[in-house]
């Protein structure tokens, strides 16, 4: 009897727990997503959401859409994007040595000059491969100069809008020509391209070339090409820049566009590029503003709208959908998301950007091919664990619905 008795008292039990268990998921998605942003310590009058439905473009759910706010990393989306579509995922980062002159039996009579192009990924073992290459030319002595060429870019080592510690601290200098991120005799160089020419000249000493002093300097445009290196694909430049939110990448990307398609080497020519590149694929820009590309910006604006429409239309190009879709983080697995929506549903099947300052927190990406979503967060500071736990319960909460 105890026995039967305890077997009703369990079965009555379930039958109340049931309706509670699945009530959530009884409720709207709009109203389970809302409940997901209710984290405390993340003020919802700083904070703005938006979620899509890929197959259909329906607004799923809109909070403070469009708030502009800071945007932390998730400014990386918008380089990302512009760049995929101008440049194209096959564009490469080349570097060239440049020389006037003339050679004579293994004597270059003349000047050489390291011409950098802005590849964010040029390292030590690419200039000795420009060293190769002029040993393979019989080159044994260049009685002139090693310039370093940074003209590409303008002299700016940072962007605008950043804090003074963010240089170095966050980001290393920016130049068209620098070599293993500035790294150079231990020590980050405050001029990089004088350290490349200084480097270049100890390899190309190690390749049996003497040369003369090294310096800074800009090729005559009837320089005669004499090497050159390329960097891997842009598409794979992408994907680690997203995926581990590299700064430095994204800020000379960004300066890249502008010397490739605008009308100089800068940031803010680049700018320029991403604002047009914007609108002309229908993303709302009321309230955004582009003042680097990294997110550092204390000058940068973006809203959950734009975002969302942002991924939308990079969903829908063909030729940026693939690149776009693998440079970002997946949940679970690797990148700035290795260690965060671990557990299914989301795992494996989210894979978004995120976004971390002192006074922004974001995720913006997809819920397998189903959804889209942005959630960006302001405050100062801004809660961190808040702003995280809400982004994931709003991620999760897409990929356990239908």
């Amino acid at each position: 009897m105890n026995v039967v008795r305890r077997v009703l008292v369990v079965v009555v039990v379930l039958l109340a727990l049931a309706p509670a268990a699945g009530g959530a998921s009884l409720l709207p998605l709009p109203t389970r997503l809302a409940n997901a942003l209710a984290v405390p310590g993340n003020p919802a009058t700083a904070s703005g959401a938006v979620a899509v439905d890929l197959r259909t473009g329906e607004l799923l759910f809109a909070r403070h859409p469009d708030l502009p706010l800071a945007p932390a990393s998730n400014e990386k989306l918008v380089v990302s994007f512009t760049a995929l579509h101008e440049l194209g995922p096959d564009y490469r980062f080349r570097t060239e040595v440049l020389a006037r002159g003339y050679q004579e039996n293994g004597v270059w009579h003349g000047d050489v000059f390291l011409k950098g192009y802005g590849d964010p990924t040029l390292t030590s073992l690419q200039l000795d491969g420009l060293a190769t290459q002029l040993s393979e030319l019989g080159i044994a002595r260049i009685t002139g100069r090693v310039y370093g060429d940074e003209s590409w870019f303008d002299a700016h080592r940072t962007a605008p809008g950043w804090k003074a510690a963010f240089y170095i601290g966050e980001c290393p200098p920016l130049s068209a020509l620098i070599v293993d991120r500035a790294w150079y005799d231990h020590h980050t160089a405050r001029q990089p391209a004088l350290a490349a020419a200084g480097a270049f000249k100890v390899l190309l000493r190690s390749h049996g070339i003497a040369t003369g002093l090294v310096g800074l300097g800009r090729a005559p445009d009837d320089a005669y090409a004499l090497a050159q290196v390329e960097s891997d694909p842009l598409s794979d430049v992408i994907v680690e820049m997203d995926r581990e939110s590299d700064n430095f990448s994204a800020e000379m990307l960004l300066k890249d566009i502008g010397a490739e398609v605008g009308d100089a080497g800068t940031t803010p020519a680049g700018a320029a590029i991403v604002m047009r590149d914007l609108a002309a694929a229908e993303v709302p820009l009321d309230g955004v503003r582009v003042a680097d590309g990294s997110g550092l910006s204390l000058d940068d604006r973006l809203t959950a709208r734009a975002l969302a429409a942002l991924l939308v239309a990079a969903w829908d190009d063909l030729d940026v959908h693939d690149p776009f879709w693998r440079s970002l983080p997946v949940a679970g697995v690797n990148g700035t998301l290795e260690d965060r929506l671990r557990r299914a549903p989301a795992r494996g099947a989210v894979r978004a950007k995120t976004g971390t300052t002192d006074r922004a927190s974001a995720l913006s990406g997809y819920v397998a091919d189903r959804y889209g979503f942005a959630v960006l967060q302001n405050g100062w500071p801004v809660s961190t664990w808040s702003a995280r736990k809400a982004q994931d319960r709003f991620a999760t909460t897409l990929a356990s619905a239908p």
